[in-house]
This record gives C-alpha cells, structure tokens and sequence, in this order.
C-alpha cells in the first residue's frame, strides 16, 4: 500500500490501538513492581512477559503508522486500575484484554467493508493474538480461583 493511501477511519483504528496496547504495558508494568513487593515473584514475571508481548504490539503498530505516512501518537492512555488481590487484578486485566480484542475485531469488520485486505490482514493477526493472550488470562485466573487456593487480600493502593 502506498504511503498515505489508507482510509482515515483505518488509521483512526491503528491509533485507538496503540492507545490501547500501550495502556496495557502501562499497566502490566505497574502490576509486576506491585506483585513483585507481595512476593509473588511467579505473577511479576508473567506480568512481565504480558508487558513484553504488548509492547511488540505497540511497536508492529508504530510501524505500520509509519509505512502509512502518519505520525503515531498514543491520545488516550487508561489510569492503572488497583486491586488488593491478584485474582481482582486479573478480571481488571480481562477488562482491558476484551476491549483490545473487540476493538480489533471492529477495525477487520471495517476494512472488510472498505475492501482494504492488507489492513484486515494486519488487524486479524492483532486480534487472534490478543485472543490467545485472553485465553491464558482466562486460564490463569481459573487455576487461582479452584477451590484450594486462596490468595491473602492485599493492602488496597
């Protein structure tokens, strides 16, 4: 695709992404350090990879703006949300794993529409990714949540 010949509406999406993928490495960053001060070193470190994960989002994203011919610019990145247990920062983090796969889902659903393959090609991979990483969000949150395993509440931030 040529430089500046995608639809604003499409680069309207490439933003709201990074946006989103960039808040998601904000706050997984922030979960590890306060994990990691629990002593939960194994959560910190799976926190770690999940921020290490979404910033190779992030960057696919800047690039794509760049070979576009735009400027990247995060407008709108979301406060960390607290909690006082790992299970509860976990179905925050469900939250925002949800908004990124839905806001995927819509931006391959638009280019669709608008015949641009090459975007829903780039979308569908963003998608199917933030899907798997749901998935093991889901799975994880599951195994915290058997009946056995409790979690000491933690001090509120």
């Amino acid at each position: 695709m040529a430089v500046g010949a995608a639809h604003p509406r499409v680069l309207g999406y490439l933003g709201r992404a990074l946006s989103l993928e960039l808040s998601a490495v904000q706050q997984y960053m922030t979960q590890a350090s306060l994990v990691e001060l629990w002593g939960e070193g194994e959560a910190a470190d799976r926190f770690r990879q999940e921020t290490v994960e979404e910033l190779q989002h992030a960057e696919r994203i800047v690039k794509r703006m760049l070979t576009l011919g735009v400027a990247p610019a995060a407008s709108q990145l979301r406060p960390v949300t607290h909690a006082g247990d790992l299970v509860e920062l976990l179905r925050r983090n469900a939250v925002l794993e949800d908004d990124l796969i839905a806001h995927y889902a819509e931006a391959m659903r638009f280019c669709l529409q608008i015949g641009d393959a090459e975007q829903q090609a780039f979308f569908q991979t963003l998608w199917l990714e933030e899907q798997q990483h749901g998935h093991e969000l889901a799975t994880w949150l599951a195994s915290l949540q058997s009946p056995g395993h409790a979690l000491p509440q933690r001090a509120r931030l």
